[in-house]
């Protein structure tokens, strides 16, 4: 699934960049390799945080439907603790939206 993930993500960067970012001089042609690397991360960058959004917003969903820590961590491929510290209060959870997560920490 990894795979099948990894490639929808880079089509969906590459329809990114070519709808939303403008190259500096749009008139003078195609953008070089440099302009276009850059503002693919950019857009990655982007998509990342938005994806940590969309976990924050299922781990609460899943503890709202029921589902306790040592749940959630298999469906995140992680251990009970390890949910728990990504998650912290999910135990208690209540209906409607999650909590706005904080954007999260550029990593090492």
């Amino acid at each position: 699934m990894t795979d099948r993930v990894a490639a929808a993500v880079d089509e969906l960067t590459h329809r990114l960049v070519h709808d939303l970012v403008r190259p500096p001089n749009a008139d003078a042609g195609t953008p070089d390799a440099r302009w276009h690397a850059l503002a693919r991360l950019r857009v990655l960058v982007q998509v990342e945080q938005a994806v940590y959004e969309l976990e924050q917003g299922a781990a609460h969903a899943a503890a709202v439907a029921g589902a306790n820590y040592p749940e959630i961590g298999r469906a995140a491929r992680m251990t009970r603790q390890g949910a728990r510290r990504r998650w912290p209060g999910l135990s208690h959870a209540r209906p409607g939206p999650p909590p706005r997560p904080s954007p999260r920490s550029p990593r090492p």
